[in-house]
């Protein structure tokens, strides 16, 4: 943190011309969402406002777009980045799995999802190898399509945005005040797409913010943005396309499922504090 009062002013002034910034570019694209069709171009475009913001702040003080750490990491961050969202994923569908919050797919289900990611095309598939080359495809090339927005986010919230922040407050400072706004960025998205809204907003605050101490973690030990385009990307894919799909539902538990849901709040708040309390103990 810096010491000197006016270098933290200007600091401050930092941060809150990006955090203006942010919500400002992004407004547009969340009224037409909420109030015109609900297209993926819209959330690919509100995506990659956090970048453009982190940019016209950098012009505006005077400095380059080269300090934003765009190094790649080492190769240990690269892989936990990609190992950690997957195991809190399987670890959160496991629960739903193993207290009937949630059942398995049946065959029917699998090659239906098998169907939707066009699967079906190399010939019949068993559910078993539906399942295989599904998740391998996904995990792989579905990742790699989703850094192209996540990359976005990323540019701004981990690669300039805990920066600035890091100035002015420490490692717990950070994570929560940057998964705060990072949270309430998304609230429109939220509304428009909520069925329970004050649950929702409970659960993806303490999802969004539990994964902010573990990704600022990674951010800071590897001084990359990568891997944290890459966590948010594993992250997005695994709780969004690979496991809900090959969960059935059960009536009277949906809110225990989903990105949204009560188990992932609980699993990815554990990892949160674990990843806290190591960067504590790091004098991170």
């Amino acid at each position: 943190m810096l010491e000197n009062v006016s270098e933290r002013k200007v600091a401050w002034k930092t941060i809150f011309l990006f955090t203006g910034l942010v919500f400002a570019l992004t407004s547009p694209f969340h009224y037409a969402i909420v109030n015109l069709y609900p297209s993926r171009i819209y959330v690919g475009a509100i995506m990659w406002c956090p970048a453009i913001a982190a940019i016209i702040t950098l012009k505006i003080r005077g400095r380059s777009i080269s300090s934003l750490n765009w190094k790649w990491a080492n190769y240990k961050y690269t892989q936990l980045s990609y190992v950690v969202p997957a195991i809190y994923a399987i670890i959160t569908y496991g629960l739903i799995w193993i207290f009937g919050l949630g059942t398995k797919a049946n065959e029917e289900t699998i090659l239906e999802w098998a169907k939707e990611i066009g699967l079906m095309g190399i010939g019949a598939l068993s559910p078993y190898v539906a399942v295989i080359i599904g998740v391998l495809l996904l995990g792989s090339i579905g990742v790699i399509r989703a850094m192209a927005t996540t990359l976005g986010e990323e540019i701004g919230w981990r690669g300039f945005f805990i920066y600035e922040l890091r100035k002015v407050l420490s490692f717990t400072g950070v994570s929560l005040c940057s998964g705060f706004i990072w949270a309430a960025w998304h609230w429109p998205l939220l509304v428009y797409y909520s069925n329970n809204i004050l649950l929702e907003f409970i659960t993806f605050f303490t999802v969004i913010i539990s994964m902010s101490f573990i990704m600022a973690y990674y951010a800071f030990k590897s001084r990359s943005l990568w891997p944290a385009v890459l966590f948010h990307a594993v992250s997005n894919v695994y709780i969004q396309k690979i496991l809900p799909p090959l969960t059935t539902r059960v009536e009277g538990t949906e809110h225990w499922l989903g990105e949204n849901g009560i188990m992932f709040a609980i699993v990815t708040g554990v990892f949160g504090i674990f990843f806290w309390r190591k960067a504590i103990k790091e004098k991170l």
